[in-house]
């Protein structure tokens, strides 16, 4: 679909528009430069971005004695969550108690999502973990739960499942939960258990969060937000009940924070986070995705192997020889068409 031809008044409209902004943005540059030339801006440090509020970031700083809301410099490309910065601190007035961040430093992981126009946006950034909520209920599948492990494979970063809510295991899904969970640890994802209500299981949860920064991830109602309650009390996560009707959770987390567990290591609290999508990733990706196609991938007969039946196809090869799970085979070419179709 071509693009709608905008009319001469609409132009001119925009480029004023834009002129506007980039005009706000030199003089914001220039009182910027005039508080430090003035004094008002302490030496330059390294420190952490805590939040994000659109124009503005809170930054603390590296022995964390100090939280100061900060501009950022027109030349620095968004920060989100999780960014580590070099700014200067306000010591003055001129700058409003604001300090500056004039640079962002390199980052060593991103966690993306698609944003409503379909690009992908970085939401938080040098995450050493993912954590992978599940609950009894809503009912998890496996499709879903390795929906969202592809999803963290393609991000370089850590992935393992958290099964919450433990205290509504029973004879009826327990069975089932087991069966579902039991391959998992064979692939290298470590398996917690835990649940918030009775207290069961959180110690082990402190000793894997202790390195690091952490995020959780999953559907809604798995108990995401009960989670950092439970972590942290002071953070006053706002916890959404489960639709009796739907047997679906409410979207309750609206803005992204890190925060400082007491035991050791940052946990990022988002609603960015909450869920991953595959539709932007390439067949090649999905496949990679999965750990244990990697030893197999590029060794079937053609290079256009859809590996479904093609003779010399080595992940075929490897399903037949048990390497490779049928219900994992399953769960690839329930992705890869739901890729093909989004």
């Amino acid at each position: 679909m071509s693009k709608r031809k905008l009319n001469r008044r609409q132009q001119w409209r925009i480029a004023k528009i834009q002129e506007e902004r980039e005009a706000r943005a030199r003089k914001r540059e220039d009182s910027l430069d005039q508080a430090a030339e003035e004094g008002d801006l302490g030496p330059e440090q390294t420190g952490l971005v805590i939040a994000n509020y659109g124009s503005q970031v809170l930054v603390e700083s590296e022995d964390a004695s100090l939280r100061q809301r900060c501009h950022v410099r027109a030349n620095i490309e968004t920060l989100v969550t999780g960014d580590k910065v070099a700014w200067n601190p306000s010591i003055g007035e001129s700058t409003g108690g604001l300090g500056v961040v004039g640079a962002r430093l390199p980052r060593h992981s991103e966690l993306q999502r698609p944003d409503r126009y379909g690009d992908m946006k970085t939401v938080a950034a040098n995450i050493d973990r993912i954590l992978i909520v599940i609950a009894p209920y809503p009912e998890p599948f496996a499709n879903a739960i390795d929906r969202y492990l592809v999803a963290a494979e393609t991000t370089g970063i850590h992935p393992l499942l958290l099964l919450n809510k433990i205290d509504l295991i029973d004879d009826d899904n327990r069975d089932s939960l087991e069966q579902l969970l039991a391959p998992y640890p064979d692939l290298g994802y470590e398996v917690l258990r835990l649940s918030t209500k009775t207290g069961e299981g959180l110690d082990g949860l402190l000793t894997t969060l202790a390195e690091g920064a952490s995020v959780f991830v999953g559907q809604s109602g798995v108990g995401k937000s009960s989670l950092v309650n439970g972590l942290l009390p002071s953070a006053d996560a706002r916890t959404g009940a489960l639709s009796e009707a739907t047997g679906k959770g409410t979207h309750t987390t609206t803005a992204a924070e890190l925060f400082h567990l007491p035991s050791g290591g940052d946990l990022i609290d988002s609603p960015g986070i909450r869920e991953f999508g595959i539709w932007h990733m390439s067949e090649q990706e999905l496949l990679e995705g999965f750990v244990e196609f990697r030893p197999f991938i590029g060794h079937c007969r053609f290079r256009d192997c859809n590996h479904q039946g093609e003779p010399g196809c080595a992940i075929q090869g490897a399903l037949e020889r048990g390497d490779i799970s049928q219900r994992r085979m399953d769960s690839y070419l329930h992705l890869r068409n739901s890729l093909e179709n989004e």
